[in-house]
């Protein structure tokens, strides 16, 4: 029984974690104890490992608890009780818990296979700290709740009655082009209507940040950022080069593909509202009925993959509290992986409504429970959790993967179609994830920078990585594209670890086709270390290169155009 897994009787069993008065005097515990020698080390980090894994599961079941029930007032309010009362207090204390371990002697006698990156991430928090950086970081936090109330409350009159944005986009989907153009035009209006309050958050995000890296010594807030990212194994031109490989290699797939797009539609050129509908007029594919028709599917689809993956699939299933798959009134949107980390079990949460991309999330959110069931072994809590450059290998190499087994839920010809829509979301992820990414470099290198300034690199962005839309007579929405990407402004410099991941788990598609056995297996290796491990180890022992260089993405991108060829319609 995974419940068993707790391998220290200083937390009790039955501690109620969701208050701080029952974590405090635990915490308290621990701050007050010495070190005598490397063992004595041990023994705390193994307390607290279980502590912080029970506060961890008590936020987590409060989080997912409110997810599937967003109507139920007394569980959303408990939810908001921990994030108010106990996490900026788990905050402090992990900063005083982690400086501790850094500063104690005997840490160094540690084995480095085992705390090597764990004392690595605490040492750059540790240095990393600058007490007046705390109220900046306050306001950042604000600012970026600004950012969000200000999106939150844009509705469009469309189709005669209010809208949110998520509904608008529904309508990129329609075969009408006139309805399209129209939802299109109502939904970037009214985010211009908004165009300078936003412009002006950024504007203070900026100049905020920009001292804060000031403050904490160093150069600039990317550099700054590189170090709270804990980015050690690449730098800022690694990511330079990246984009460059991405500008020469993916582009001309892109571009070929509006090509087709455009003769599929019959249209002298694609506009923005261009972009979603399916450009031959086929219906929306429909790949299972109920959700648990989706298991069932999801379950064979992993026994053919083989190598046990089936069955840890069906221990989800059957494993009681694991899956939250069918979507129903009062259950919050999307989709995520969860884990409790004292049981040690992971949780699918998702709304599952007969559409592809439910698919694609169910074997991606599968990929991550893969990996924390390989690695829930690691008595630290902070090994459990690979880095996301690597995490997202785990999920994403499972969307591709699937590929011969998608006819669990297709025909021949749909089979084909659904593989050509994912390589095609995949093609045009990657120029998008270069031109935040570069966009974000420039920024921060030149805080100085006015608006117009700002809006010049935007646009100057966009013919290196987009260029196939006609944006005539559609300047002012087209330099404020960029408004409706959250990650710039509630967490900047998050984006890149997409594409460093793509990148993984598209070699692992590859190998996956030339030999599948050895190359699950290789998987299953690299997701045992969980994040032990520094990133390029990880990727080597899942048999990947750490690698983003011209080379490595032009070899990646002629196999997905040889993809596309055999898919094409």
């Amino acid at each position: 029984n995974m419940t068993t897994m707790i391998i220290t009787d200083f937390v009790p069993a039955d501690i109620d974690a969701t208050t701080w008065e029952n974590l405090q005097p635990f915490y308290q515990q621990l701050l007050k104890r010495n070190f005598k020698c490397v063992g004595c080390v041990k023994q705390f980090l193994l307390d607290r490992s279980e502590l912080d894994a029970a506060a961890a599961e008590a936020g987590s079941d409060l989080y997912i608890a409110m997810t599937c029930n967003t109507e139920d007032e007394n569980i959303k309010n408990a939810f908001l009780a921990f994030i108010e009362n106990v996490e900026p207090e788990l905050k402090k204390v992990t900063f005083e818990l982690n400086k501790k371990v850094v500063e104690a002697e005997c840490s160094s006698e540690l084995d480095t296979d085992k705390f090597g990156v764990m004392l690595r991430d605490w040492k750059a928090d540790v240095a990393l700290f600058r007490d007046e950086n705390v109220p900046l970081q306050t306001e950042d936090t604000k600012l970026g709740q600004e950012y969000s109330e200000l999106c939150g409350a844009m509705m469009v009159d469309f189709d005669g009655e209010e809208k949110t944005m998520p509904q608008m986009g529904v309508y990129q989907q329609d075969q009408d082009r006139h309805v399209r153009e129209m939802a299109w035009q109502g939904t970037a209006d009214r985010r211009l209507l908004d165009r300078d309050a936003i412009d002006g958050i950024f504007d203070k995000m900026v100049e905020n940040r920009n001292q804060t890296a000031l403050n904490a010594g160093f150069a600039n807030y990317m550099d700054y950022m590189f170090a709270v990212k804990h980015r050690f194994d690449y730098t800022p031109s690694d990511c330079v080069a990246f984009h460059d490989a991405i500008e020469q290699k993916c582009m001309p797939i892109v571009r070929k593909l509006a090509e087709d797009r455009k003769a599929a539609l019959g249209v002298d050129t694609l506009r923005p509202w261009d972009i979603a509908v399916d450009p031959h007029g086929l219906a929306a594919l429909k790949p299972f009925d109920s959700a648990d028709d989706l298991i069932e599917k999801t379950s064979n689809l992993f026994h053919r993959m083989g190598e046990g993956l089936g069955d840890m699939f069906d221990t989800m299933r059957d494993g009681g509290y694991s899956l939250d798959l069918d979507s129903r009134k009062g259950k919050a949107p999307g989709g995520y992986q969860a884990s409790r980390d004292r049981k040690r079990m992971p949780f699918i949460f998702m709304n599952a409504a007969g559409l592809p991309r439910d698919l694609d999330t169910m074997v991606h959110e599968a990929g991550h429970a893969f990996h924390y069931m390989l690695c829930r072994h690691d008595d630290l809590v902070w090994n459990r959790s690979a880095p996301l450059e690597f995490a997202e290998v785990a999920s994403m190499s499972m969307e591709s993967m699937a590929y011969p087994f998608l006819d669990e839920f297709y025909n021949k010809d749909e089979c084909k179609r659904a593989i050509r829509k994912h390589l095609e979301g995949v093609v045009s992820t990657l120029p998008w994830v270069a031109t935040i990414d570069a966009f974000q470099h420039w920024i921060y290198l030149n805080p100085e920078h006015s608006r117009e300034e700002r809006t010049a690199k935007w646009l100057e962005l966009g013919k290196r990585f987009g260029g196939s839309v006609d944006w005539s007579g559609l300047e002012s929405q087209q330099e404020a594209v960029w408004h409706r990407q959250l990650h710039p402004f509630e967490v900047p410099f998050y984006y890149v670890e997409y594409g460093i991941a793509q990148l993984g788990a598209l070699q692992m598609w590859l190998h996956y086709r030339k030999d599948p056995k050895s190359t699950i297996a290789a998987y299953k290796k690299g997701l045992t270390l969980g994040a032990s491990r520094p990133l390029p180890e990880l990727f080597e022992e899942a048999g990947l290169r750490f690698d983003f260089s011209l080379e490595m993405v032009g070899e990646l991108m002629e196999a997905v155009q040889e993809e596309l060829d055999n898919t094409a319609h």
